[in-house]
């Protein structure tokens, strides 16, 4: 089963939006980006993301050369309104990337301001593989989720690096759900997130690091994409990210043993602050498709503080 919240069920207008036609001069300026006389040979949308419109190209350079290639193009204005600087976060992000180890998307193009392609975008290579919603096993997959992580937190990040701080997604959560019939279990939730909590490190964090957003081939890694959310700040947000989507989908137990396999993987034997695990189900409290199993983990990180 995959979470609807990710893309596979959409409204006809978010379908024509996210889906529909890439605009004319968005594709010629993909085809430039290669190269003098390169041309758009197959466009395919992708599944997955509401919040940009991303479609897989096969561009044909002058040569003959075949390139496999993803654009992403932010059609979203209200989104754009709030966070102008999207392109470039992720162009940021997968330049710092060039150089890892990492299994991410190489930056091809990017265009800020869409002056050249219509909005906003980013053209990126494309990588093999597809998303995992159903693995075979559960606990090699959390070990294969978990692995790719403290390489991303060890990226080096050369000074002025044009990337935001974290910070919890706006707007900031002041009251319970409307949909929620654990008022009070929320309302300590919010106190908790009112307090303060030791940020710690300053590191390269994913900040929408989850299932969805990982590909693999024959049950290992072969892509982390989406770095539209990059930013620096504690590797623990990644880490709660991740958890809070592995107990909507799997069971509280995958994000505890997620847990383990992360400090496994990092070397990382500190205390976990669950003030983290509540920071990420707040983030997504509207977002996940499974309700019940948010509160039961904010339930299990209110019991473990």
């Amino acid at each position: 089963m995959r979470p609807s919240s990710y893309g596979v069920d959409l409204s006809p207008a978010d379908a024509r939006l996210l889906r529909g036609r890439v605009a004319p001069r968005a594709l010629r300026w993909a085809a430039a980006a290669i190269g003098r006389g390169a041309r758009v040979r197959e466009i395919c949308a992708l599944d997955g993301g509401t919040s940009s419109a991303v479609h897989a190209l096969s561009i044909e350079d002058a040569s003959g050369q075949a390139h496999d290639l993803v654009l992403r193009r932010f059609v979203r204005l209200d989104w754009l309104a709030a966070e102008p600087d999207l392109a470039q976060r992720e162009a940021t992000a997968l330049e710092l990337l060039a150089d890892s180890d990492l299994p991410a998307p190489r930056l091809v193009a990017v265009d800020h301001d869409g002056s050249a392609a219509d909005v906003p975008a980013v053209l990126m290579t494309r990588l093999s593989g597809r998303v995992e919603w159903n693995p075979t096993e559960l606990d090699p997959f959390l070990r294969g989720l978990a692995e790719p992580l403290p390489t991303i937190h060890a990226t080096a990040l050369p000074a002025g690096i044009g990337l935001p701080n974290y910070r919890r997604h706006e707007p900031r959560l002041r009251r319970p759900p409307l949909w929620t019939s654990r008022p009070e279990l929320w309302q300590r939730a919010i106190e908790v997130l009112d307090g303060s909590a030791a940020f710690g490190e300053r590191r390269l964090i994913h900040r929408d690091y989850h299932p969805g957003n990982v590909l693999w081939h024959r049950a290992k890694v072969v892509g982390v994409v989406d770095w539209v959310n990059a930013s620096i700040g504690p590797p623990w947000a990644d880490v709660a990210h991740c958890r809070v989507n592995l107990a909507a989908q799997y069971g509280q137990p995958a994000a505890e043993r997620f847990l383990d396999l992360y400090r496994e993987c990092a070397g990382n034997r500190e205390d976990y602050d669950r003030y983290w695990d509540i920071a990420a189900a707040a983030d997504v409290a509207t977002a996940i498709a499974s309700a019940h199993e948010t509160e039961e983990f904010i339930a299990n990180a209110l019991a473990n503080m």
